[in-house]
């Protein structure tokens, strides 16, 4: 399996070759915690999410990407902000992918399903704020909850 490598402003990453539409999505339960998983491909955490493939919406992608990765049916509930810093680039080590950033991300509410791992989630919990705090993740999934938290009624875009 390969690896996924981000990078952020860096001068030294590789050249972008492909922008990907992506969604992830910020899963809220009744407790107040974050649906968080642990990717596989690079041992961060994260929130769910993936590419949206063709013929399926934004909202569509984000309930099956919940979904596959984290076993958690979700109900869309709201926008956090589109995110598309051309200084963010992820690198697919598998394919020799480079991506441009460009990820809608969404907030949810869970209605259905049962925790479990998948082929991408090495990890899958419900966490506290202060526990995802102390959580190894990449900048950019960080600012996404940083947004969310702040709860800004206003959807981000940048």
């Amino acid at each position: 399996m390969g690896r996924r490598i981000d990078y952020y402003d860096d001068p030294n990453a590789p050249k972008a070759n492909s922008l990907v539409p992506s969604v992830n999505v910020v899963v809220e339960n009744d407790k107040g915690e974050i649906l968080m998983i642990r990717r596989t491909d690079n041992d961060n955490w994260a929130l769910p999410g993936g590419a949206i493939d063709l013929g399926e919406s934004v909202t569509q992608a984000a309930i099956r990407e919940t979904k596959e990765e984290t076993g958690v049916d979700v109900e869309i509930a709201g926008l956090v902000g589109i995110y598309s810093d051309p200084r963010h680039l992820i690198w697919y080590t598998s394919n020799n992918e480079v991506r441009q950033e460009f990820s809608v991300v969404l907030t949810a509410t869970p209605c259905g399903g049962a925790l479990m791992v998948s082929d991408e989630s090495r990890e899958v919990e419900w966490l506290s704020r202060n526990a995802i705090n102390t959580l190894k993740m990449d900048r950019s999934m960080r600012l996404r909850l940083t947004h969310y938290f702040s709860g800004d009624p206003f959807p981000v875009v940048q």
